[in-house]
């Protein structure tokens, strides 16, 4: 099964060729009938808050759906310590990983790593695999806003001291034991836990 998943304020949209697994339920929308503009448009009258559209070529649907849009690209990683523990930051009033925009001739690889470090004031000593992809809609300015953001493994020597970016609203950040993952994930974003089930921190 092909599938790509969208989050839009509290809904989710998937674009596929079958019904994901999901303990949730879904609307479905014909791929011939989907109309992004429209769709987003009337979300809020919606009762729904679970959507797929479904279609034999999910891929060309969504690039379609990208062409509506603006794009931004984005890196971000999940930082493991010596001990086993991961970076969490706290911003905005939820928990969260750090992450941030890729800026001109630079490779999201190493955007994500230069964000980790501005926002944890950390030195990353090793970036591992691409855990995942993720993306979310939000408006800007009065433009509707994809962005799409690359995660990746990291890890840094001992448990360094984390030195949060208040400038970019972080207000704390700290290193959380795997056992305590499930605290901090009551008050996240979606997203987030799409990152943490990649490297089986949480199950799905």
């Amino acid at each position: 099964m092909k599938n790509f998943k969208v989050y839009i304020q509290n809904h989710v949209l998937y674009f596929a060729d079958q019904l994901p697994k999901a303990a949730h339920k879904f609307e479905e929308i014909d791929s011939a009938d989907f109309d992004f503009l429209d769709f987003y448009k009337g979300l809020k009258k919606r009762s729904a808050k679970n959507f797929v559209v479904l279609g034999k070529a999910p891929k060309k649907i969504f690039k379609s759906f990208k062409k509506k849009v603006t794009t931004i690209k984005a890196g971000g990683g999940l930082v493991e310590n010596a001990n086993g523990e991961f970076l969490f930051i706290f911003r905005n009033k939820k928990w969260d990983l750090p992450k941030g925009k890729i800026e001109k001739g630079e490779k999201l690889k190493v955007t994500a790593v230069r964000e980790v470090e501005e926002e944890c004031g950390v030195k990353i000593e090793s970036r591992g695999k691409c855990l995942c992809k993720t993306y979310h809609v939000y408006e800007l300015n009065g433009k509707i806003i994809l962005k799409q953001t690359k995660w990746f493994k990291m890890h840094v020597k001992g448990s360094p001291k984390l030195i949060p970016q208040k400038e970019e609203g972080i207000t704390s950040a700290t290193w959380v034991a795997p056992s305590a993952v499930k605290l901090k994930i009551k008050n996240t974003y979606p997203l987030i836990l799409d990152v943490l089930e990649a490297e089986k921190l949480i199950g799905k």
